[in-house]
């Protein structure tokens, strides 16, 4: 679907903009219309085609074939700098910094505006943040805020956040959204992605959506629109499907397979206990900076604990590597996936890893069993394969799939999942859940943490809620709604852990 024909004074026109890679169609005709002033969500599965549209308007990919214009003026832009000299400029889903240099080289490499930086650094909840901290040190939210201070200290005419709260606490999408608005108010004009439709609602004027490399949708944000909306993004049959599938409850009763005492790191982890039953879905709570991320961390092995204990099905462990929580059946899916993947291998290639090291003990590599085993674990996953030559090729959320299906592949017994579904669109967390709900089923043991908090609900039978961390309260999921869990994940519902029943 084309949207109307643009004025003069539209900010960015793109019409018909087509891409292929090789015999993989990414895009077939898209199209995207904004005027200033104006916030329009940018829209689709995961697959749809964003990611190549979003690369072509910003100069990292050549189209092969249609027109942009910004500003009325046709526009080649060869480069992401090129796009940022038209006026045009992103923050990626994934931050865009060099970890090993400090905030201040990021931006003096980026030539951008010091003063304007720290402006809006402030503004955007974080004015403590030092500019000579090295960006390695800082946890994924402060460096989506870092992101973010840099693309508006240039004063952007256009400015495209993809999923830029994904990653945040609730305390920092607030202060997002409002700075978003204000910068529609003032003139300006903003593509933002995201798969939260409370945030497309409150914010956004218009919504464009993509399925398979189309435009399909061109329509003004509206309440009731969400129903419209997964319609347009998965067609019809599928998004009637989805909303009718609903996630089973299994028991959570027996001996912990995962028990967790008064665990502490010397900074943020201070006191967390918490039991965690074969057959259950334990879902975690926090705003950033509570300690979740040490929490996981400690028990995959990444970082030694200064107090506590951790029990694995009755035996005392100490990890001193992530191999020792791996052999003792504790395995990480990361909240960063760009951190667990191999991004220029074969999607056959990061999901034999787990297996390759287990045969290796043997002496050999049965190569039937690993084909056997990668080819169960792609398609119990659905995993879209057509660009398997590389993982980064695929989409986030086939992606974020591979992640969990080296897990799959090799043998679940207790799966810590960090935030997996950040950044990914409705249908590919429709999947995890169900992937999730059914490996509980057949016994494993899944420590769940989100920063959306109506996942609980969805994906989980209890959850535990960290504030300065410490367990503050536990839950069963029915009764965990959205006011719940933030009143206690800001510390206003305090219980003590045996109280709330974290323990047994």
């Amino acid at each position: 679907m084309t949207p109307a024909p643009a004025s003069p004074a539209a900010m960015l026109d793109a019409r018909g903009v087509a891409k292929n890679f090789g015999a993989v169609v990414a895009l077939r005709d898209a199209s995207l219309l904004v005027a200033p002033g104006q916030i329009v969500a940018l829209m689709g599965a995961n697959g749809a085609g964003k990611s190549t549209f979003v690369k072509i308007l910003t100069g990292a990919l050549k189209p092969d074939a249609g027109q942009v214009r910004i500003r009325g003026q046709d526009s080649t832009v060869a480069s992401p700098a090129g796009a940022r000299r038209s006026g045009l400029v992103p923050v990626y889903q994934e931050p865009s910094l060099i970890p090993d240099l400090s905030v201040a080289d990021n931006l003096r490499l980026g030539d951008t505006p010091v003063d304007r930086f720290r402006h809006w650094v402030s503004e955007l909840g974080l004015p403590d943040l030092r500019q000579d901290a090295m960006i390695r040190s800082l946890p994924l939210a402060a460096l989506r805020i870092v992101d973010l201070a840099r693309a508006l200290a240039v004063e952007p005419d256009v400015l495209l956040l993809d999923e830029m709260t994904a990653a945040l606490p609730t305390n920092l999408v607030d202060r997002v959204l409002s700075v978003v608005r204000a910068q529609a108010n003032a003139g300006r004009s903003v593509i933002y992605i995201s798969h939260r439709f409370t945030e497309i609602a409150a914010i956004c004027d218009r919504a464009t959506v993509l399925r398979d490399g189309l435009t399909v949708g061109d329509l003004a944000i509206e309440p009731g629109i969400e129903d419209r909306i997964v319609e347009m993004m998965l067609g019809a049959g599928v998004a009637a499907a989805a909303a009718t599938r609903n996630a089973s409850r299994s028991s959570s009763q027996g001996t912990p397979r995962l028990k967790v005492r008064g665990l502490a790191t010397g900074t943020r982890l201070t006191n967390v206990s918490l039991d965690l039953r074969p057959g259950e879905v334990l879902g975690v709570v926090a705003l950033e900076g509570q300690g979740q991320d040490e929490l996981f961390d400690v028990l995959a092995g990444n970082r030694r604990a200064t107090a506590g204990t951790v029990e694995v099905d009755g035996k005392p462990m100490t990890f001193a590597h992530p191999a020792d929580a791996i052999a003792a059946g504790l395995t990480l899916v990361p909240g960063d996936r760009a951190h667990a993947l191999l991004m220029q291998r074969s999607v056959r290639e990061n999901i034999a890893l787990p297996l390759l090291a287990r045969f290796a003990n043997w002496g050999g590599i049965s190569m039937r069993e690993e084909q056997t085993r990668v080819g169960a674990a792609i398609e119990r996953l659905q995993i879209d394969t057509r660009a398997q030559g590389e993982v980064r090729r695929l989409s986030g959320g086939n992606q974020q799939k591979v992640t969990i299906a080296r897990w799959i592949a090799k043998g679940v017994q207790t799966l810590l999942l960090f935030d997996p579904t950040r950044g990914i669109d409705i249908r590919t967390k429709r999947q995890i859940y169900a992937l999730v709900r059914d490996l509980a089923d057949q016994g494993a043991a899944v420590l769940y943490y989100t920063s959306e908090l109506a996942e609980v609900r969805l994906a989980c039978d209890r959850a535990v809620v960290i504030f300065n961390g410490r367990v503050v309260d536990v839950m069963d999921a029915a009764d965990a709604d959205e006011p719940t869990l933030m009143r206690a994940a800001y510390g206003l519902t305090e219980k003590t852990p045996e109280a709330a029943g974290a323990v047994a």
